[in-house]
């Protein structure tokens, strides 16, 4: 029978419950284990796709065109398992999908309530994730134990164990154990609480991780252990990382908690743990060959988050390379007021992430000009190509006036434009380009050489698209379209050939890249941004440049 793990959280939100998660996962994995990740929000928005990024971070998308929260971005970097539109539930979806059926007639004129309607639900979703090709379903609660949004889910949680069997559950919850400097010790009262609150729902841990700026003393952990009613094998220390969150499966290992985890739920078909290959990765992070800065000019460059999956990417190419990047967050409306030259010189590289709106659109354009006209690697995304055609469109071409139908109706020449599917939708939430789409690619290209491919899959979240209107016109002004829609009909990247990298993709490549495989078109950009830096250094000093980075 399919095991369940139940991840919750305590004391205060932004504990890292997706990343534990995913790690866990990953461990599970690591052991020859099929293991498969959910995540059930508690906010009554049907999906965060129309949730600002100022207070969600960014939507991660999936191959299904599910848009979902950020923390199933963490579930495909760090495990292999598929990831679909079950794997994210929020409140509002359960809600709505219960409402459905009362308006059905599906409840036989029954009261329709929080118990058992909503619960049922809840239970379903999660039972939905096993099967005879799963071993472990993680599902990770969001918000924090004693919010009263997340009881029905911790209520369903609870009833889940009756049905499923309690052998066949554990409980994990992530607390914090604060650091009070003036007592100069750690604090384990707001753990007891949390627990207690849990006890209280009819929920006891198996296991508790604590998050922690300092190690947690044996006396510690016997307190701990002896007030929320866990052996103290099972308070399990993970202290702050500062160097990377790839080394949070470490921590868990050194702590035994992949273990922990296979005796209490009996998975006997567990193999030894192997990791050699994350050891390597964490090697090849504390040891760079090449140091370089991006810098990446977004709408939301102050939160994050909001780009969440972006710094992951560029990490995972920096692995790759063997490269410390030192990544320079630029406000697209700072650039607007104080110039490209001031904020962009002395960066290797420049990325233009995607967003939504008119704010510090112009800013991302001067942003596009300095480094195509510098000669500095770019890699554009989503918007990011779009503004890159609107600057190739006025500064090269002459067209004045080129703009996107999104910012200017009015636009004389609306390089961009909205999709024919799109003419018609009023709708916002789940109405976009979404989900996993093919492109066709000119093999003599730098995305072609990149991939290594005549065909690829990548995800998209957009209304906009290029104007075929002017293709032959950019064209004929020095612009390749590397990569179509299979039928020709959309363009998917666009390049300037005679520039050491400008590569500008309609998708989101970065939902695609993994810690130990990083995304060909992150690689190619930082292998570029490399070849740049070593140029520079070795011209400064007359000497000949190393050998070129593919």
């Amino acid at each position: 029978m399919t095991k369940h793990i139940f991840v919750t959280g305590g004391v205060v939100s932004s504990l890292g419950k997706g990343l534990t998660s995913a790690s866990i996962g990953m461990l599970l994995e690591q052991r020859g284990l099929r293991v498969r990740m959910q995540k059930l929000d508690p906010y009554i928005n049907v999906d965060p796709g129309t949730m600002s990024p100022y207070q969600h971070g960014e939507v991660y998308v999936l191959d299904d065109g599910s848009e979902t929260d950020l923390d199933l971005g963490h579930y495909e970097r760090f495990t292999s398992g598929r990831l679909t539109r079950d794997c994210n539930y929020t409140t509002g979806q359960i809600y709505l999908s219960v409402i459905e059926k009362e308006r059905k007639g599906q409840f036989l004129g029954k009261t329709v309530q929080v118990i058992p309607h909503i619960t049922n639900e809840i239970k379903s979703v999660i039972s939905r994730m096993g099967g005879d090709d799963v071993d472990v379903v993680i599902t990770e609660i969001g918000g924090t134990v004693g919010d009263i949004e997340s009881l029905p889910f911790l209520e369903a949680i609870r009833q889940f164990s009756l049905d499923a069997g309690r052998e066949n559950c554990l409980y994990m919850h992530l607390t914090l154990v604060p650091y009070l400097k003036a007592a100069d010790e750690l604090k384990t009262k707001p753990t007891q609480h949390s627990v207690g609150q849990l006890r209280e729902i009819g929920i006891q841990p198996d296991v508790l991780v604590c998050r922690c700026e300092h190690s947690i003393s044996r006396d510690d952990r016997e307190k701990i252990a002896l007030f929320c009613n866990v052996p103290v094998e099972a308070v399990i220390e993970e202290k702050d990382k500062d160097f990377s969150i790839y080394e949070v499966p470490l921590s868990l290992v050194d702590n035994k908690l992949d273990q922990l985890v296979v005796d209490k739920l009996n998975l006997t078909s567990a193999k030894n743990l192997d990791i050699t290959a994350w050891n390597d990765l964490l090697h090849r992070l504390r040891n760079p060959r090449h140091e370089v800065s991006i810098a990446v000019v977004g709408k939301y460059a102050e939160h994050k988050d909001a780009y969440k999956s972006i710094y992951e990417a560029i990490d995972h190419a920096g692995i790759h390379h063997q490269a410390q990047i030192r990544i320079g967050r630029i406000q697209s409306a700072d650039i607007e007021r104080e110039g490209a030259e001031r904020l962009l010189s002395g960066y290797d590289g420049v990325l233009v992430p995607g967003g939504f709106g008119e704010r510090g659109i112009e800013g991302k354009v001067q942003a596009i000009r300095f480094a195509r006209e510098r000669g500095i690697p770019f890699l554009g995304i989503c918007l990011g190509m779009q503004c890159a055609v609107i600057e190739y469109g006025r500064n090269v071409m002459k067209l004045d006036d080129a703009h996107s139908s999104e910012f200017d109706k009015d636009t004389e020449h609306p390089v961009i434009c909205l999709l024919d599917e799109q003419q018609n939708v009023t709708q916002m939430g789940g109405t976009m380009r979404l989900g996993s789409q093919p492109a066709r690619l000119d093999r003599h290209s730098l995305a072609g050489k990149a991939y290594d491919a005549d065909t690829v899959d990548e995800r998209h979240r957009h209304r906009y698209e290029f104007n075929n209107q002017y293709r032959q016109q950019f064209e004929t002004n020095g612009m390749r379209f590397a990569g179509t829609s299979p039928d020709g009909g959309l363009v998917e990247i666009v390049e300037v050939p005679d520039h050491p990298w400008f590569v500008a993709v309609q998708f989101h490549p970065e939902f695609k890249s993994k810690p130990l495989k990083s995304h060909p078109l992150f690689a190619g950009f930082v292998g570029a941004t490399i070849n740049r830096r070593t140029r520079r250094g070795s011209e400064s000093t007359n000497q000949p440049p190393q050998e070129q980075i593919s």
